[in-house]
Order: structure tokens, then sequence, then C-alpha cells
């Protein structure tokens, strides 16, 4: 193969963001069989507005300069996953996607993380088995699951529940460092602190926070609006914890009636990843009127619960 034909990888160029979002809907969409792949997700920004946040690196695959693939690799504290990963149709099957791999082992290892993962198509051994080329091991299904809350039947939530945005800077550093406490007590080290910085900056949504007196009972990462993740139809909830020990599936509840009235001043309709390790969890978010749309399996490296566990009540997929 001639030296200008060899793929090459390395960090994405701010002018290559538009390809690569065309890039990451036409190779999805095709996957899934969509009439027209390019129209896979709407209008909602699973890769640009990631960019954005300084947790968050993006990798190229460029063959002779040309862009045919990406890997974001996403860190939230001691723990990182990556994804979507995506290629052009007419490059699948050629090694680009390992090379995107070995590239994103190396981003990890460098960050010296613990733990990393992905979200990946449970029911393709062709996906699961090249990932576990790379050491990750399947755990888990993740349901992908949507609700869309009823004003005449929304509950009112014991507790207070406070937007982020709203506090003066001093509260709003606080209350960061207390949603890092309560998903540090969860899993060591696991800390949201870019995606919420990264939320704050853009404005593209809200955290939900929920207390008792001056405990921090729980948050939500809420992605809504125009080049959000969630776009404007849909309220993502990207990441949401609960408070652990006695009590924790309740203040869990309370936490899911917070997200359901933000939705419904933004009158969008709510989608939120759920582990099904996390047993109580699951079954709390089928009593409130999620319901599952579709699956994916997470995998990790090592081979571990992380929080991926019975006792956790936290929502997230790690698309």
């Amino acid at each position: 193969m001639p030296s200008s034909d060899r793929v090459k990888v390395g960090l994405i160029r701010k002018n290559e963001l538009s390809e690569a979002d065309r890039i990451f809907r036409v190779a999805f969409g095709t996957f899934i069989g969509l009439p027209n792949p390019a129209e896979f997700m709407g209008d909602r920004d699973m890769l640009i507005s990631r960019w954005h946040g300084w947790h968050v690196e993006v990798l190229a695959a460029r063959q002779g300069g040309r862009l045919i693939g990406t890997n974001v690799v996403t860190r939230w504290g001691s723990f990182g996953f990556f994804g979507p990963l995506t290629i052009l149709p007419e490059f699948w099957d050629r090694g680009v996607a390992q090379l995107l791999l070995q590239a994103t082992d190396k981003i990890f290892d460098k960050k010296g993380l613990k733990r990393t993962g992905l979200f990946t198509f449970a029911a393709s051994p062709k996906h699961v088995g090249l990932y576990q080329k790379f050491g990750y091991w399947p755990g888990y299904l993740t349901a992908l699951m949507a609700h869309t809350p009823k004003a005449d039947t929304q509950q009112t939530a014991r507790g207070v529940a406070v937007h982020l945005s709203t506090l003066t800077k001093s509260r709003c550093e606080e209350a960061i460092a207390s949603c890092s406490r309560l998903t540090g007590r969860i899993d060591k080290g696991l800390d949201l602190s870019g995606e919420i910085v990264s939320l704050l900056k853009k404005k593209k949504g809200e955290v939900v926070l929920t207390y008792t007196r001056n405990a921090l009972d729980g948050f939500a990462i809420c992605l809504h609006g125009q080049g959000s993740e969630g776009g404007t139809k849909t309220c993502y909830i990207k990441f949401a914890a609960a408070r652990g020990g006695v009590g924790a599936g309740e203040r869990f509840d309370r936490l899911l009636d917070s997200c359901d009235e933000f939705a419904l001043a933004r009158g969008a309709s709510l989608e939120a990843g759920m582990n099904l390790a996390r047993e109580d969890a699951y079954r709390r978010m089928r009593s409130h009127g999620y319901r599952a749309f579709g699956q994916g399996v997470s995998m990790q490296r090592p081979h571990v619960a992380g929080h991926n566990r019975p006792d956790v009540y936290v929502i997230d997929d790690w698309r």
C-alpha cells in the first residue's frame, strides 16, 4: 500500500467537526438500515457538542488527509469511556476501528484511569468480539428508556429541587463539589465535574439538584435544546445519581420527579439509560413510567462492577 493511502490517527481539527458529524449519522443510519442514513438522531448533537468539553478528546482517522472516522473519548474522573466510534461505511472491515482503539488506549493509559468502558450493540458478535480483543468484557445489558411526563399525573416531590444555573458563583462551585463527593462515595474517583461545567458553559440544559435541608440527595445532568445531545424535543439525562445508603430508593424517586418537572417546563420528553445491574433503580424507573425502546451491552476493562451494582442509583448509558 502506498504511504499516501495509509490511515493515520490524530486529534480532530475544528474544521473537520461538521464532516465528523455527517460520518457519525451516515455510519449508524446505514448500520440500522434507515432509508436516509443522514437523518439518524434528527437534530440531536452527539459529537460536536462533546468536543467542546475539557474532559473530552475526539480522535480522527484520515486517509490521504480525508477524514474517514472518529472516536470520542470521555473522562469522568477515574473512569473513562469511548464512543461513538464511527467510520464511513466504505471503510468498514479495513482495520480502521482497531487503529482508533489503539490510539484510544494510549489516551486512557496517559490519564491513568482505573476503569474504562463502552456501550455497543448487544446482538452484534462483530462489535463485541472487536472490543474483547482490547481487553473489554461484556457485562449487563443497558436499557435505553423513554418517558413522557404528564402534568396531571405529576407527583409533588418531597425535599427541595434546585437548578444549578440559578445559583451564585460560590454556591454553584459548592454544589459541583457536593456532586463530586456524592459520586465518589458510589465509586471512588467517579467525577462528573467536566460534564457539569461543559453544560453550564454551553447553556444546553440544566443540572437538577435535590436536597433535604442542606444535604444533597441527588443530581441529574439534563441535556436539552438546539445543539445539545437531547436536541429540541428530548431531555436526555446524560447522568444522574442519588445518594446511597438507607432511603436511597426514595431519594432516586424524588430525583425522577424533579427531572419530570424540568422536562415539563421545557415541553420535552425524557430519555435515559439504565444498566440492568442496578435492579431496584431499573424497577423504579419502570414504575415511574419509563419504557425501554432499545438496549445495548456495557463492556468494561477490567471486568469489574464499578458503578454497575445493585446498590447503586445511577442513570447513564455511555453512548
